[in-house]
This record gives structure tokens, C-alpha cells and sequence, in this order.
């Protein structure tokens, strides 16, 4: 599980048997949330037991870092 960064208790991983399109885990508290990246979209596609709150920080936090996130899926899984 290629761990991407942490910020403000968020996790952000990958699975090492992931498939296209790039996209990220997001952990916080036992609940996680799919964000899918795609050039400058970020959009969400699964959350379970994530409030609210948390995953629009989550959702600005992956925005901030898609640079990133991109860069990091390319080098792991290309």
C-alpha cells in the first residue's frame, strides 16, 4: 500500500494492484473516501463512513497535491 502523503490526519494511498484511472485513498478515522484524478478534475467516486466536512477537506487537499498524486502513480505503477 504506496503511502502518497499525510496531512492533518488524512492518509492518501494507493493499492499496489490498482488500475487506470489514476485516482486515490483517502483514510481518516476508519472512514475512506475514492477520489479520481484526472488531469485537473477531481471528482469523487465512492466514500464510506466519511462525514461531510471531511471529505470536502479531503476533496481540497487532493486538488492542492494532484501534482503529486499523479507523479507518484506514474512512478509506481509505469
Amino acid at each position: 500500500m504506496p503511502k502518497i502523503f499525510e496531512k492533518d490526519g488524512f492518509k492518501f494511498f494507493f493499492y499496489s494492484n490498482e488500475h487506470e484511472p489514476i485516482h486515490v485513498h483517502v483514510w481518516l478515522g476508519g472512514g475512506e473516501a475514492v477520489f479520481v484524478v484526472s488531469g485537473e478534475d477531481v471528482e469523487l467516486r465512492s466514500s464510506v463512513n466519511m462525514k461531510v466536512g471531511d471529505l470536502s477537506r479531503a476533496r481540497q487537499l487532493v486538488i492542492e497535491n494532484q501534482g503529486l498524486i499523479q507523479e507518484k502513480w506514474n512512478e509506481f505503477f509505469k
